[in-house]
């Protein structure tokens, strides 16, 4: 028996177009998952929907803004319409602003909340109104080590990935006796930016990041497949509630 086995689930990433999402997508694509891909960047969600298919992968692209509750409702009614069921959700899609915490504007700090936290929320909402009624389902949110630790320039974004925690924790207990099950991978460094966030590797915040970073580098992309594949396979049956730390030890130090 494969406790990992994901082939043939129906998988829907949020913000998959690009970054990790569409790194994970990919990963359960060639694991013989039926994919769901969604962003608000429609011409680059087509190019990604077109090289998973060119890979050979089942693939349905949707387009969705997660800020608005008629757009994740759709994308989880196509997922449906498409493939029948919906099994896995990954609530990824997120956006950050770098700064110093004096210097937001609240229509920065409202935008980094609003694609994070209320977007996770209706995504998961919308998710587990498919996955309650068949006492069926995995959730698994994209968390942050800066959602319970404290990292210089991300004030909003620390506030959201807080946030995420604490809609993981309450979600799993509310929806346990379902069997509806809601986690998080908290990433710490990854060798990959958000578009438009830019970064100097070579600045004393980056070397104080890998300093405090045991294993002293980033991650690469395709060591996060692991950590959500087993959230999101029966490997992790009795695991609910839980935010696994994925950051080359940042966490521990």
């Amino acid at each position: 028996m494969n406790l990992f086995d994901v082939s043939n689930k129906t998988v829907v990433v949020s913000g998959s177009s690009r970054g990790l999402g569409k790194a994970l997508a990919g990963c359960f694509g060639q694991l013989g998952a039926k994919i769901v891909i969604s962003s608000h960047e429609e011409d680059e969600l087509e190019e990604t929907r077109r090289e998973f298919q060119d890979l050979g992968y089942e693939v349905l692209a949707q387009p969705a803004d997660v800020r608005r509750e008629e757009d994740v409702q759709q994308l989880v009614q196509e997922a449906v319409n498409q493939f029948g069921k919906l099994d896995i959700m990954v609530c990824n899609a997120g956006t950050d602003i770098i700064k110093p915490a004096e210097t937001y504007e609240i229509d920065e700090w409202e935008q980094v909340l609003s694609v994070n936290v209320r977007g996770y929320y209706l995504c998961a909402k919308a998710a587990a109104q498919r996955m309650l009624p068949q006492e069926h389902g995995s959730i698994i949110m994209t968390s942050s080590i800066a959602g319970s630790l404290g990292v210089p320039g991300l004030a909003p974004y620390a506030v959201s990935k807080g946030g995420a925690n604490q809609l993981v924790r309450t979600m799993a207990t509310e929806w346990a006796d379902r069997n509806v099950r809601v986690n998080a991978v908290a990433p710490g460094y990854i060798n990959n930016f958000m578009k438009d966030v830019h970064v100097d590797l070579d600045t004393p915040y980056q070397r104080r990041a890998m300093a405090h970073t045991p294993m002293g580098r980033r991650g690469e992309l395709s060591e996060y497949f692991g950590p959500y594949v087993f959230l999101a396979s029966e490997a992790s049956s009795f695991v609910t509630g839980e935010i696994l730390y994925v950051d080359g030890g940042y966490h521990a130090a």
